[in-house]
């Protein structure tokens, strides 16, 4: 059985975590399958969009112990938690996020989840903390404050409590999070798909660069972006009444 799944679905791309007897933790199969996905997803010029999902009744535990005792390669997991996707990424959250599960959440672009959902990272509660960009990312998301009581008391967010926070983008009932994040990735692929990934590059840009460095930083993307063949055929639909046929080039 394959760790992790593709399948696209018009301009979207769902990939789901295949290894719901073990949480979806990840083991060096599914950090190898996770990387390939992405790969596709980057890569594939019919694609704009992408959506992560887990199977069976959670989104992801975080690491296999077990197989990272045993050696496996997880690097290619560690690389998608620093680097992420060029592309944007939703999280479609059932059952629960939880240490490196949370952190490949956040790892994406926007999440999704339903009610009663546990979003956290437990990792102080074992000796360790966590190291895949979940406390990098987290106090931007929650806030100083509930980051650094997550971080501390290991105790989960609820998916409500998160959206009363802002972390995420949908709250939905039990079952329907995929749906609403297949709804969401619909909606982000009728629109340019360089414009797409240009908008994304520089929101999380923005987060790091001075004032001056995020308009320096934007002119290449600009440059590329309005002289490219969607910029005329994005205008040129609308005069004439018509759904754009996006190139991505």
């Amino acid at each position: 059985m394959e760790a992790v799944l593709t399948e696209k679905r018009g301009r979207v791309l769902l990939v789901t975590l295949n290894r719901p007897e073990a949480m979806n933790a990840v083991d060096g199969a599914l950090a190898a399958g996770l990387a390939t996905a992405m790969e596709r997803l980057d890569g594939e010029p019919g694609v704009t969009v992408g959506v992560i999902a887990g199977a069976g009744r959670g989104f992801s535990a975080g690491m296999d112990l077990k197989a990272f005792a045993r050696g496996e390669d997880v690097d290619p997991f560690a690389r998608f938690l620093r680097e992420g996707a060029r592309k944007p990424l939703i999280a479609a959250i059932e059952g629960f996020a939880l240490a490196g599960g949370l952190e490949l959440a956040l790892a994406c672009d926007l999440l999704v989840a339903a009610r009663g959902a546990r979003l956290g990272i437990p990792e102080v509660g074992v000796g360790l903390f966590a190291a895949g960009g979940g406390l990098l990312r987290l106090p931007n998301r929650v806030g100083h404050s509930k980051a650094m009581e997550m971080a501390l008391t290991g105790d989960p967010l609820t998916a409500e409590e998160a959206a009363s926070l802002g972390l995420l983008a949908r709250l939905t009932v039990p079952g329907e999070a995929l749906d609403a994040a297949l709804e969401l990735a619909e909606r982000i692929a009728r629109n340019a798909p360089l414009a797409v990934a240009a908008s994304k590059e520089l929101i999380d840009a923005a987060q790091r660069l001075t004032a001056q460095e995020f308009w320096a930083f934007q002119q290449p993307l600009k440059a590329s972006v309005f002289t490219s063949s969607d910029a005329a055929e994005g205008p040129r639909a609308f005069a004439e009444k018509r759904a754009p046929v996006w190139s991505g080039t």
